[in-house]
């Protein structure tokens, strides 16, 4: 999704600017950890000034991860925003997460943050924010986005759908342990069904996921 609105003429794009301040106070070994700290800002306030200021653009397009928001981040500059929720089937998401991190908790997946800061953007404006399913994209990538810019009131882009191979300037440095697909890819690849199977071990954190996810899921943008 970053590659698609980064490919748009009037964008610029960010990628996970939380990623040091999560790794700094969590103290969690993640791949290439020493160099996202080393090479990204990880005071969290200072990141936010930044998220707020000025850029030389006319849309800033935000890539977040919701667990990098810990609890000590402030949550009232995200009312500025126009937020976007990116769903994904939790048996697809877990089967890829435990290639990068063999035990995932129910907090590494994002979701509870998700939900909770979901029902805090609605409280708070009264509206309901958007809910993208990835299944949706990548079934109806033009359609979607289309329905997409129609609700933010910005033109649609057919650059939106295809976009050149390779790396990016704006990736975090942690783009060559995990973008290995964005890198190669040229458009949204086709949704095919996965064959992998959540391990055994697993199987409760797939359904405490699922509940999430539906709760999320009943306010998604159909295609």
């Amino acid at each position: 999704m970053m590659r698609s609105w980064e490919n748009r003429p009037d964008t610029v794009v960010c990628d996970e600017p939380f990623y040091a301040h999560y790794l700094k106070v969590t103290g969690l070994d993640h791949p290439a950890r020493e160099e996202v700290l080393a090479h990204h800002e990880s005071d969290w306030e200072l990141v936010v000034d930044g998220l707020c200021g000025d850029v030389d653009a006319l849309i800033f397009y935000q890539k977040h991860m919701t667990h990098h928001l810990l609890p000590e981040i402030g949550r009232d500059w995200l009312l500025a925003m126009t937020n976007i929720f990116l769903i994904r089937n939790p048996r697809e998401m877990i089967t890829s997460l435990v290639k990068t991190i063999q035990n995932p908790t129910i907090d590494e997946t994002g979701l509870p943050q998700q939900l909770k800061l979901f029902e805090h953007v609605h409280r708070e404006t009264g509206t309901i924010p958007l809910v993208l399913d990835s299944k949706d994209v990548l079934q109806h990538p033009k359609t979607i986005l289309m329905q997409v810019c129609n609700r933010l009131g910005i033109p649609f882009y057919d650059e939106m759908v295809a976009w050149p191979a390779g790396k990016r300037e704006s990736d975090g440095i942690w783009a060559p342990h995990w973008y290995a697909s964005v890198e190669a890819s040229t458009g949204f690849m086709p949704w095919q069904s996965k064959e992998e199977q959540v391990p055994d071990a697993l199987e409760s954190l797939a359904l405490e996921c699922t509940t999430i996810y539906e709760q999320l899921a009943a306010h998604r943008l159909q295609p």
